[in-house]
C-alpha cells in the first residue's frame, strides 16, 4: 500500500476534531482515576511534578514521572513510525496511519485494563494504564507532527492552539477569517473531557468505546482513503 490519502481542509480538521474528542476522554480518566495526573497535558504534570519535590504534596511524584515517561516513549515510537517530514509528501501519508493503527493498540490494551479492574484501577494497575494511556496520546501526537507543513495540527497539547486563536482574533489574517480549526478543536477537548468524566463516574464499563470509536473511525477513513489511492 503506497497511496495515501488527500483530505482537504474540511477534512483534515474533520478527522482533528475527532481525534481531540477522544483526547478530552483519556484525559479525564487518567485526572479521575489515574492519580491526577493527565495522559497528554505534559507541562500539567512537570508543574504538578515540581509541587511533589517540593514537599508540599507527595501522592501525584509517581504518577507524574510515569505519564511524562510514558509520553516520551510514545512520541519517541510514533516518530520512529513517521519519520521526519518531508516537502513533497501527501497532506496525510501512509506512515501516519501506521502510527494512528499503533496507538489504538496501546488504547486497547488500556481499554482491557480498565475493564477488569472495574473502572476504578488502583496499585500497579493504575501505574500501568496510565504509562499506556500517556503513550498513546504521545504516539498522537506525533502521528499528527508527521503531517508536516501547514497540514501539521495539534489533537493533544492545545495550548499553542489557544494562543493561536486568540492572537487571530486580535490580528486578523489578510482574509480576515478566524480561526475556525482552533476553535473547533478546543471545543472537541472539553466536549471529549465532559462526555469521558460522565461515563467515567456514572458508567464506566461504557467509558472506552469514546476513546476507541473516535480514533478507530480516524483510522478507517484513512484507510479507505489509502485503498482508493491505489485502486
Amino acid at each position: 500500500m503506497t497511496g495515501s490519502p488527500r483530505p482537504g481542509g474540511h477534512r483534515l480538521t474533520l478527522l482533528a476534531v475527532v481525534l481531540t474528542v477522544g483526547t478530552g476522554a483519556v484525559d479525564a480518566a487518567c485526572f479521575i482515576r489515574l492519580g491526577g495526573v493527565f495522559s497528554s497535558v505534559v507541562t500539567g504534570n512537570l508543574v504538578l511534578l515540581g509541587y511533589a519535590i517540593s514537599g508540599l504534596i507527595r501522592d501525584v511524584a509517581l504518577h507524574s514521572v510515569v505519564a511524562v515517561a510514558g509520553y516520551v516513549v510514545g512520541v519517541a515510537v510514533g516518530t520512529r513510525v513517521t519519520g521526519p517530514p518531508k516537502e513533497d509528501m501527501p497532506i496525510w501519508p501512509v506512515r501516519v496511519t501506521r502510527a494512528l493503527v499503533l496507538e489504538f493498540v496501546c488504547l486497547l490494551a488500556f481499554s482491557a485494563g480498565w475493564l477488569l479492574t472495574g473502572g476504578r484501577p488502583a496499585g500497579a494497575a493504575a501505574f500501568v494504564l496510565l504509562a499506556l494511556a500517556a503513550a498513546a496520546m504521545g504516539t498522537q501526537s506525533a502521528a499528527m507532527r508527521g503531517l508536516g507543513g501547514h497540514a501539521a495540527v495539534s489533537t493533544t497539547y492545545l495550548t499553542g492552539t489557544l494562543t493561536g486563536m486568540v492572537a487571530t482574533m486580535l490580528v486578523p489574517r489578510r482574509s480576515g477569517r478566524l480561526d475556525s480549526r482552533g476553535m473547533a478543536i478546543l471545543a472537541a477537548l472539553t466536549t471529549g473531557a465532559a462526555v469521558g468524566s460522565l461515563l467515567v463516574v456514572n458508567a464506566p464499563a461504557f467509558y472506552p468505546a469514546v476513546p476507541l470509536a473516535t480514533l478507530g473511525s480516524v483510522i478507517v477513513t484513512a484507510l479507505i482513503r489509502h485503498y482508493r489511492e491505489v485502486a
